[in-house]
């Protein structure tokens, strides 16, 4: 039977990581993130909805959501992230139930990652065999958004305010890898999980 596993993280705490070497060792990835991607490509009627209400300079030249320009009106005003979340949070949950049923019916012993940085929440435990949490010291986190990106520090203050606490987080993990260290470190806990499991579901641990 397919084992479904919750990946969660705070901001910058390393799920992309963790989720690239779950999928070197067999593992099907299904990523919230790029989900919603495609929730709002253009002609969408999620694209549709977010021009109708935050107006067509949402939009880049090429008529393409401006990511950048949208986190910033829904991080600076709390009512137009909750309208947006309402209208993108089922339509993401769907298309990960539905992924998830996919990859199931044609890989009945696979082995399937949920990437969701907003999964508890999302109530998305639930869902999912399995939590699995990827964390590290919030001064880390905000000394790696710093580093990748341009974002400012009232950007990330809201970032971070808009997810759970890190406590809160932990708590509802099943497992907990910690990425503060070196690179090694978290693979070697990775690959410690990964060998608990059934030998079916991940070929290559």
């Amino acid at each position: 039977m397919a084992w479904r596993i919750g990946l969660t993280g705070g901001l910058a705490c390393g799920k992309s990581t963790i989720a690239a070497w779950m999928a070197e060792a067999g593992a099907h990835i299904i990523d919230a993130d790029l989900l919603a991607r495609e929730i709002v490509r253009p002609g969408t009627p999620a694209l549709e909805a977010i021009v109708a209400h935050f107006g067509p300079q949402i939009l880049n030249p090429h008529g393409v959501l401006d990511r950048a320009a949208l986190r910033r009106r829904v991080f600076a005003d709390a009512q137009a992230r909750a309208w947006l979340e309402a209208l993108l949070h089922p339509a993401i949950r769907a298309a990960m139930i539905a992924a998830s049923a996919r990859i199931a019916a044609a890989h009945p012993d696979a082995l399937i990652v949920w990437v969701v940085p907003l999964l508890v929440e999302g109530d998305y435990g639930a869902l999912v065999d399995q939590v699995v949490v990827v964390d590290c010291l919030p001064e880390q986190q905000i000394a790696r958004v710093k580093a990748r990106s341009d974002w400012s520090d009232a950007q990330i203050r809201a970032v971070l305010a808009a997810q759970c606490d890190r406590a809160t987080r932990l708590a509802a993990a099943d497992v907990v890898i910690d990425n503060s260290g070196a690179p090694a470190a978290a693979h070697r806990q990775l690959r410690e999980f990964l060998a608990t499991l059934p030998p079916h579901s991940c070929p290559n641990p």
